[in-house]
């Protein structure tokens, strides 16, 4: 049961409110971005102009982090598809959701490496 005031997360995948660089590509274009936040499974990112729902376009996200005392840069290039679409209170923009509909599994696996490095970072300040 949960307490009032409290939101369940129904989410699997821990998410990261962290802006990471990233392009998507679709029919009428690109659009360079950044997420507002970022799971193994998709992203969150605020785009200026209105996407249909259920469309696909290809993401291109830059991980860079610090892992076992050196920084690594990755590029992950996967399909996705836009899951929701909301206005956004700046005129003209809107919030997206992306699920990532085909990753190869070493770039999900990329992704859940930098959402921890970066929760366990968060976790010990």
């Amino acid at each position: 049961m949960i307490s009032p005031g409290m939101v369940q997360e129904r989410r699997k995948d821990p998410r990261l409110e962290n802006n990471i660089p990233v392009k998507i590509s679709q029919e009428g274009g690109d659009i360079v971005t950044e997420t507002k936040n970022i799971s193994r499974s998709g992203a969150y990112c605020c785009v200026n102009q209105y996407i249909e729902p259920m469309t696909k376009l290809m993401v291109h996200l830059l991980l860079s982090f610090s892992k076992a005392g050196k920084t690594v840069t990755k590029k992950i290039s996967c399909e996705g598809v836009i899951v929701r679409t909301e206005p956004a209170a700046d005129d003209g923009k809107y919030h997206i959701a992306i699920f990532f509909s085909d990753i190869k599994k070493r770039d999900a696996e990329s992704v859940t490496d930098y959402v921890d490095t970066y929760l366990s970072k968060k976790e010990t300040v």
